[in-house]
């Protein structure tokens, strides 16, 4: 889908006679997919209060944060038939793949996606791999809902995810489970 001049066009084709989106809809369309897909549920730590938590708005998609302190934890508690563990934060998940940390989405440029291409970007969510080529993006992200999103829609996403203030946030690499 696509947004032109506030109208939603459904299927993600324009019209033979419409202009492309500008850059500026391109990246309002963007933000629209991001708060509607919740990606600031797991890659934007939160703040709390009286009232409960709400997102961290000085660390918006900057993912995990860098300086919180992981946790003991024991790897018995999840796996197969039993718990997947979140922290406070909701950016860091433990499960029978092992301890996951959601990514810096900002644009920084040594910690977050400043040097992605748009096709990285896609491929990564196409292929379920970091950068469409290495790593596999691990649970609970749900790269497999985003495969399916349109060309359009994934470039909307990129186009509003490079438009944000970079927020340097080296998260944690992937902790393995202890082999069974």
């Amino acid at each position: 889908m696509l947004l032109l001049a506030g109208t939603v066009l459904l299927g993600g084709c324009l019209p033979a006679d419409e202009p492309p989106p500008t850059a500026e809809e391109m990246i309002e369309r963007g933000r629209y997919l991001v708060t509607v897909g919740g990606c600031n549920d797991c890659h934007t730590p939160k703040v709390f209060s009286g009232g409960g938590t709400g997102l961290d708005e000085s660390r918006l998609l900057s993912g995990h944060p860098a300086d919180f302190e992981i946790p003991e934890f024991s790897f018995d508690q999840v796996g197969p038939g039993k718990w997947v563990l979140f922290n406070e934060h909701l950016t860091a998940a433990v499960g029978p793949w092992g301890v996951s940390f959601s990514a810096n989405l900002t644009p920084d440029e040594e910690t977050g996606i400043g040097d992605w291409t748009e096709n990285e970007f896609i491929d990564g969510l196409r292929t379920g791999n970091h950068r469409g080529i290495g790593r596999p993006i691990l649970p609970p992200m749900p790269w497999f809902n985003l495969a399916t999103a349109t060309e359009e829609d994934l470039q909307a996403i990129f186009a509003f995810l490079k438009s944000i203030p970079a927020i340097e946030n080296q998260v944690p690499d992937a902790i393995d489970p202890p082999s069974m």
